[in-house]
């Protein structure tokens, strides 16, 4: 199947990427008084448009907290979050949960689909929600299942999968809306050494092929070997970037 088959986003190589997150003195604190934690202290950032984003630290080191403020999942105590032009911090919880399932993606590293529906449908999900399954979506669905070596297992449950092939079908579902961004946590993490090389591939390909941005947590030298850009992260601060990325002042 070609990638043209799919219809991805176009890329224009000749222009400069501009902003598609932007996050300025953002902060997350839990609890009060003695007891009060700072996960993240004044993290500015700008991450160019159809990047692919590596954030890398050790376990506690910020990247879950970042990746759930990122994904509208929890609010920062202090600062702005900006997705797409559209500031987070000015949104109601019921306009954040419209956001997230409209312009946003997720793979996770416990692949989250849904045990009840069938392949086909885990991937739709987006467009269910929203009635928009038409038959041009369905089309597309199938197109891209087959792009990723699972079109065989449409109609399975996710129970009747490999691990593989259920990430397979997180990628499907995290990109077939075609988002802003798609936010991975350790998407190879619940996979052997060979399976989540395969997986990383997928997920290289797909970002290239519908030029989204990709944010990643991982532990894996390699996957983030992969990524144009890394963001170090330790107690909660960046400590380095490489790439594209820039720290804003």
């Amino acid at each position: 199947m070609s990638a043209s088959a799919i219809r991805p986003l176009p890329l224009h190589d000749d222009a400069p990427p501009s902003p598609i997150v932007q996050l300025r003195l953002v902060e997350k604190r839990y609890g009060e008084g003695e007891s009060a934690f700072t996960a993240l202290h004044e993290i500015s950032l700008s991450i160019p448009r159809g990047r692919m984003v590596a954030l890398v630290g050790a376990s506690g080191s910020g990247k879950s907290t970042l990746l759930n403020l990122l994904g509208a999942v929890d609010r920062p105590t202090i600062g702005t979050i900006t997705i797409g032009g559209r500031d987070l911090s000015k949104m109601s919880d019921g306009d954040l949960a419209l956001f997230r399932r409209r312009r946003l993606g997720f793979v996770f590293q416990s692949f989250h689909l849904l045990p009840s529906l069938t392949v086909f449908d885990n991937v739709a999900v987006p467009f269910v929600l929203d009635r928009q399954l038409t038959r041009q979506r369905r089309q597309d669905i199938d197109r891209l299942l087959a792009r990723l070596g699972v079109a065989d297992k449409s109609q399975r449950y996710p129970d009747e999968l490999s691990g593989g092939q259920q990430q397979r079908v997180a990628l499907a579902r995290a990109v077939i809306h075609r988002p802003d961004v798609v936010l991975a946590d350790e998407p190879t993490g619940n996979l052997d050494a060979a399976t989540g090389r395969v997986i990383l591939d997928l997920l290289v390909e797909l970002q290239r092929e519908f030029g989204v941005t990709v944010v990643m947590a991982t532990h894996s030298d390699q996957a983030a070997a992969r990524c144009d850009d890394r963001i170090r992260l330790a107690d909660g601060r960046v400590v380095t970037v490489e790439g594209a990325v820039e720290v804003a002042r």
